[in-house]
């Protein structure tokens, strides 16, 4: 059977030095007879989980997860056991990632000893060895403390990736503060809660010239005050995830599944990510991979844990809903997904490549993730796109 194989972004595929097996190894039944080949994806906002949560997901799996979604790098975030806050508690990650991670696993340091917001984490010391400081999770409660964090990361050119969330403004809720929450009686979340302390923190960047990144946007107010920001100068870049530009507080379902920091907005919040998408407000999608065990998952949306998984789904939920519907190119997927977040955070490793059958069609069933956490909102949507395979330092790390 002849094969027709088309690459997108090509100077990314020609650093590999594999690309010549892509012709020639035989890749298995394109639905059309058709394949893509993209550079390997890079997402800068994971949850693996390990050390101190494997229940949930260890290293292992999750990059095996990562590596059928099309990922050949990932970034680790710090909300583990022990907190990456020291060169001793980082090393304790770093070695079960020499020795299990199947994609490339950039660590994350905290900013702040066991992300508690009162001291710093030993930030020169664990500058070598992270890809970046965050406290994930959690958001820097104190303009101060986050002001001497952008000080010493500027010092040490580091970015700073925050989590914005002002805790006085969440009134305990679990939903997006709109209309699903008002007529189902459940507590919401404010958009405030996110766009306050994003606004704060421009302000500090500005000041102090750190080079700063947004966590998982999700409202209007937070894609306008970025826009404005780049305008004026300030570093900054920001991602955004699939379900928000997916999903809305109008797709809410009484599951847990649905759950996730921060939460589904509404129809306007993603209109308004979508169109910071295509005008280049928005730098990048990352996943947030976060998985729970199924019974943390299985309490509803008040009382589930907040987290989905999102690697083995990305892509093909992506092209088919905002591709295919002509929301935005598939050259412009691939640098959202590829390209931009390696820029911006200077993951400089050959990107390796994955190859693509986007003819074909399926419906996500969680029963085949290789993540050990099975809750999606995308469970049993029908999408167009299956990864053949995925090569990273010159060796296959996922065949279908």
């Amino acid at each position: 059977m002849a094969v027709s194989i088309s690459i997108v972004d090509p100077d990314s595929i020609l650093r590999c030095s594999e690309r010549e097996s892509v012709f020639s190894d035989g890749i298995v039944n394109a639905s059309n007879d058709r394949l893509f080949v993209f550079p390997g994806f890079c997402d800068v906002h994971v949850h693996f989980r390990e050390p101190g949560f494997s229940y949930k997901e260890t290293i292992r799996s999750g990059s095996l997860a990562a590596a059928r979604g099309g990922y050949t790098d990932v970034c680790s975030m710090p909300n583990l056991d022990p907190v990456p806050d020291s060169p001793e508690h980082l090393g304790i990650q770093q070695k079960i990632i020499d020795e299990s991670a199947v994609v490339r696993v950039h660590p994350y340091g905290a900013i702040t000893v066991r992300e508690e917001g009162k001291v710093l984490s030993d930030m020169e010391e664990m500058a070598e060895g992270i890809i970046a400081f965050s406290d994930d999770g959690k958001g820097v409660q104190s303009e101060e403390m986050m002001r001497r964090a952008m000080i010493r990361a500027k010092a040490l050119g580091k970015i700073i990736a925050a989590h914005c969330e002002d805790n006085s403004l969440l009134n305990s809720g679990y939903i997006h503060d709109g209309r699903y929450a008002a007529e189902h009686g459940h507590r919401g979340i404010s958009s405030a809660s996110e766009y306050v302390q994003i606004e704060r923190d421009l302000r500090l960047a500005e000041e102090t010239g750190c080079a700063y990144h947004v966590c998982h946007i999700s409202t209007k107010e937070s894609v306008e005050a970025i826009r404005r920001a780049k305008k004026r100068g300030v570093d900054v870049t920001c991602e955004t995830a699939p379900h928000y530009l997916v999903l809305c507080e109008d797709d809410l379902q009484e599951d847990g599944s649905f759950k996730m920091n921060p939460p589904l907005r509404s129809a306007e919040d993603r209109q308004a990510l979508i169109e910071g998408l295509a005008d280049g407000t928005i730098d990048m999608i990352a996943t947030d991979h976060a998985p729970h065990s199924a019974e943390e998952k299985g309490r509803g949306l008040e009382k589930s844990a907040f987290g989905i998984t999102g690697l083995e789904t990305a892509f093909p939920v992506l092209y088919s809903k905002l591709v295919l519907t002509g929301r935005i190119t598939l050259e412009k997927l691939i640098v959202l997904m590829s390209s931009a977040p390696r820029k911006r955070f200077g993951i400089q490793d050959d990107p390796g490549y994955t190859v693509w059958d986007l003819d074909a069609v399926s419906r996500i069933d969680p029963r085949e993730f290789l993540s050990k956490g099975r809750s999606t909102p995308f469970e049993g949507m029908e999408v167009h796109g299956s990864c053949i395979k995925t090569v990273a330092n010159g060796r296959e790390i996922y065949r279908r």
